[in-house]
């Protein structure tokens, strides 16, 4: 996924599209970052959500910053649905159900969220390297 000096995208294995950005410096909590850093982070998060709400049509977006496992500034940005696994408890809640959902490539969604930042991002700092997993 997308990098630069600033962030970098993860994605995450999930049944629901999932991705996670994370800050190139070690840093524990938000409040710790430069303006630079959050600007980054939030035009991500700005970012894929729209992309997510365009490209599948969710019920929801869920959007959360944990860091008591991996003590690194972080967010989580899924795109959830009625019908997925777990839905209406977090990902890493209570399974509700099977879920069997068909969705469009997210390899695809992938590449329009690295296409966006990249225009978005570079008006700020040029990536320094785009990494596809």
């Amino acid at each position: 996924m997308f990098e630069n000096d600033l962030i970098r995208i993860e994605i995450e294995e999930s049944e629901v599209p999932w991705l996670k950005i994370f800050t190139q410096v070690e840093r524990r909590e938000f409040s710790e970052c430069t303006a630079a850093e959050k600007s980054a982070i939030l035009e991500a998060l700005d970012v894929i959500e729209k992309e997510m709400l365009a490209y599948y049509q969710p019920f929801k977006i869920n959007i959360a910053s944990f860091g008591n496992y991996v003590p690194l500034v972080h967010w989580h940005i899924m795109a959830r649905f009625k019908e997925d696994s777990f839905f209406p408890e977090p990902m890493w809640g209570k399974k509700q159900r099977e879920g069997h959902l068909l969705l469009p490539s997210f390899d695809t969604f992938c590449e329009k969220v690295d296409m966006k930042l990249e225009k978005t991002l570079n008006a700020v700092l040029k990536p320094t390297a785009i990494v596809n997993t």
